[in-house]
């Protein structure tokens, strides 16, 4: 494929905006399937985890074919926490497609991956996608996305955006919405039209830098990225560049290129193309391959700081070894360095021989996607409560802040205003409109710990709440984490029926009966601020006695059923989440402490 017959377009949006549901469309009206074809739905969601949530985790490189030019499309999440995987791939990038709602307009996320296109200067097109949704509001969505480009100082020719309204689950698109089309062509001519092909001098020295890492079962790693400069072809020498500097010589023995969402075995690779490269089973993210005589290295990738740390220590409980693969200490090392190699957002730091590791992160959801994946690959081990890395500049103690955004209905708002007050919540605006309330906080992160559960409590589960790194500020003050105190089994048993019915007056139950548990294992949330020591195995005294109505019925309330983030988000301190393949508990970190 000739240079200037190459687009490469990163599509870019918050959350849920219809990313990966755009992508399907334009494949499938590129005309590269058949028609009697079956394809599954958000193709390029491959991860079991990503078709479970509905999200994008992690990056994902496709192409098509359209009027004679090969578009390369770089799918990128539209969470927050993993805001690494976009700042890295949009190196690839010539240009971006800026997914907005038609309803909700620019949330935290489009202002964060916007900020990071204009800072590499990419041309952005407007895609208004959803206009089909009942309350869509183009008019009101343009002008919000017009401000937040003059927010983010975007210079003239980027301003005058051109704007194209889609509808990515009913495959249609047209340059005006009172007018919708009957296909994708006016945003396939948008980006043939308004995408630069790709600079760079096709004999100039080689440079390709490994935006992404893929595996292969018979070539070990591929190093995925845009090739700057130059030609590469199989079996040519080239020397890699690590970001400390070193060179190291090896051989090209793959090429690829993206088809689909498929890898196509190639010869060569012109300036401009996007390629997986096989020869090196080191190589990691930010490492350059070039000309062995004469290399010149790309600088390094630039990364915004996690902001949360969590601690990943062997398991030790008594049920220790029972239902896990790999559990030692060595298998956590091993697991958790190869996820660094592939994740530049995310750090590990050895807490001393045995006593496990410190992973930080960009959020949340960004480790507790970690621990659910080394958890469905046979992992078991234990994790500690998030908390927030401070910084300490001119002698002053800094935290991270987020900016949230909140959209709950109108009878909801005070509720929510309160809960963001009590973690030290500033409020930023305020809109209210159709009965339903938008409103932006400045909050700092310690306060979002445990507070998506309490939210969705308090709006009936209605509410919606977003969030995106804002800056470091000034420490905030101590915080609560949670009210209540925790029910602890005091002994090794059984769950039985008839003690859990008389324990529900003391609070909720996270247990069925028949369930095998340990001393020092949480089993419920007690109603009163303290914790308290209590036997879920105490059955009922049986006697020869009888007296008709005298036994009550044992009617149990469903136990709460919690997910591995609200686990995560429930801890305190001296408490820690048990993660194995088959079960997820809470326990006290010391489990022989005598509860009262």
């Amino acid at each position: 494929m000739k240079q200037e017959n190459i687009r490469n377009v990163a599509i870019i949006a918050h959350v849920d905006h219809g990313k990966t549901t755009l992508v399907d469309e334009l494949f499938k009206q590129s005309g590269m399937w058949r028609e009697n074809q079956t394809v599954s739905e958000r193709l390029m969601d491959s991860m079991d985890l990503e078709r479970e949530r509905g999200i994008t985790i992690a990056s994902k490189n496709g192409s098509f074919e359209y009027r004679g030019c090969c578009i390369n499309i770089i799918d990128t999440p539209g969470h927050a926490d993993f805001g690494g995987q976009v700042e890295r791939v949009l190196r690839m990038a010539d240009g971006v497609l800026l997914l907005v709602d038609a309803q909700e307009g620019p949330m935290p996320q489009t202002y964060f991956v916007l900020k990071k296109a204009l800072a590499l200067d990419l041309p952005v097109a407007v895609v208004i996608n959803k206009i089909d949704k009942p309350a869509s509001r183009c008019e009101w969505v343009v002008d919000q996305v017009f401000d937040l480009f003059v927010k983010l100082g975007a210079p003239d020719h980027i301003l005058d955006f051109p704007i194209i309204y889609a509808s990515s689950l009913n495959g249609h698109s047209s340059v005006d919405f009172h007018n919708p089309g009957k296909d994708m062509i006016p945003l396939m001519d948008l980006i043939v039209d308004g995408i630069p092909a790709p600079n760079g001098d096709p004999e100039g020295i080689l440079q390709l830098q490994v935006s992404t890492i893929d595996h292969s079962a018979f070539l070990g790693r591929l190093g995925i990225g845009k090739l700057v400069a130059g030609r590469l072809k199989t079996n040519q020498d080239v020397a890699v560049s690590t970001p400390d500097g070193k060179f190291v010589k090896t051989r090209i023995t793959k090429i690829y290129r993206f088809e689909s969402d498929a890898k196509v075995v190639i010869e060569e690779a012109v300036t401009g193309d996007i390629i997986a490269v096989a020869g090196m089973d080191t190589v990691t993210v930010g490492d350059t391959y070039t000309d062995p005589d004469d290399p010149k290295p790309l600088p390094a990738l630039e990364i915004d700081p996690p902001t949360i740390s969590m601690n990943f220590i062997p398991n030790d409980s008594p049920f220790a070894g029972t239902e896990g693969q790999f559990v030692t200490s060595r298998h956590l090392n091993e697991r958790l360095q190869r996820e660094a190699l592939t994740d530049v957002a995310l750090h590990v730091e050895s807490l001393g021989a045995g006593l496990g590791f410190k992973v930080a992160g960009r959020g949340e959801l960004h480790i507790a996607i970690l621990i659910e994946t080394m958890r469905r690959e046979g992992y078991e081990f234990q994790v500690t409560r998030p908390h927030v890395i401070f910084k300490e500049i001119d002698g002053k103690q800094l935290e991270p802040y987020e900016e949230t955004t909140i959209d709950v209905a109108d009878e909801f708002a005070g509720a929510a205003i309160q809960m963001m007050g009590s973690r030290k919540g500033q409020m930023l605006e305020m809109n209210s409109e159709n009965g339903m309330t938008r409103m932006k906080h400045k909050i700092p992160t310690r306060g979002l710990l445990g507070f998506r559960s309490e939210f969705m409590s308090e709006t009936k589960g209605m509410g919606v709440l977003t969030y995106v790194f804002l800056e470091y500020d000034e420490f905030a003050g101590e915080m609560r984490n949670r009210k209540n105190g925790v029910l602890v089994s005091m002994a090794p048993c059984t769950t039985v029926a008839y003690a859990l019915f008389n324990l529900q007056a003391r609070g909720k139950m996270f247990l069925d009966p028949g369930i095998n548990v340990y001393k020092g294992q949480i089993i419920g949330e007690n109603c009163r601020p303290n914790d308290l020591a209590v036997n879920p195995a105490k059955g009922k005294q049986l006697t020869n006695v009888r007296a008709a109505g005298s036994d009550e019925n044992v009617i149990l309330v469903t136990p709460v059923v919690m997910s591995l983030e609200d686990c995560i988000d429930y801890i305190n301190d001296d408490e820690l989440v048990e993660v194995t393949p088959k079960n997820v508990r809470l326990r006290k970190l010391d489990i022989n402490k005598k509860v009262k």
